[in-house]
């Protein structure tokens, strides 16, 4: 599975803002400027970005709705993805710049952020939804986790998310088991 630089790209940052949520046992990672700052040079935007505490509470305030996209089936993500182009008056066109190839920006650079991250969230989904690859986005199968991830495996294999080295602890769970059942 391919998608264009910019899908890929939209969809890392999207994994990324949603898995800054609190889950299980894990609490919120996006509450500080400084949180917000390493978020954004992780995932850097163009356009005005103010990097204050209003912005910054905006873009936690997306979060859930983001989230929601791993809750649904490709039909269901259909309603959800056309409000976030709505609510954001997305107007797609072509543009270049910073080295990227011709690619889409659907908002006014001087949108607020979240705004801009909300509309090129649904974007993405959007290249997600046509492709017909929405199997793809996955919530991690570990017990104890609830972060999201997008399978780019070519066989679309990919249980467990990267933020928890959650492969590694489930498959040492397994194997323990495996050998308790065994000495017992």
């Amino acid at each position: 599975m391919v998608f264009i630089h910019d899908t890929a790209r939209t969809l890392s940052a999207v994994v990324d803002l949603v898995n800054t949520l609190p889950g299980y046992d894990d609490a919120d990672t996006l509450t500080t400027l400084d949180e917000f700052d390493g978020f954004l040079a992780a995932n850097p935007y163009t356009g005005a970005v103010r990097r204050d505490e209003a912005e910054l509470a905006a873009v936690r305030g997306i979060r859930p709705r983001l989230r929601e996209l791993w809750d649904v089936d490709r039909i269901a993500a259909v309603p959800l993805v056309n409000a976030m182009l709505s609510d954001g008056r997305a107007l797609p066109r072509l543009v270049i710049h910073d080295g990227y190839d011709w690619h889409i920006h659907a908002t006014s650079d001087d949108a607020p952020l979240a705004t801009r991250i909300l509309v090129e969230a649904a974007m993405a989904f959007v290249d997600v939804i046509r492709s017909d690859e929405y199997d793809r986005i996955r919530v991690c199968a570990a017990d104890d986790c609830d972060s999201v991830y997008v399978d780019y495996s070519r066989n679309g294999s990919k249980r467990y998310c990267d933020t928890g080295n959650c492969g590694n602890r489930m498959n040492v769970h397994a194997y323990r088991q495996r050998k308790a059942q065994g000495a017992g």
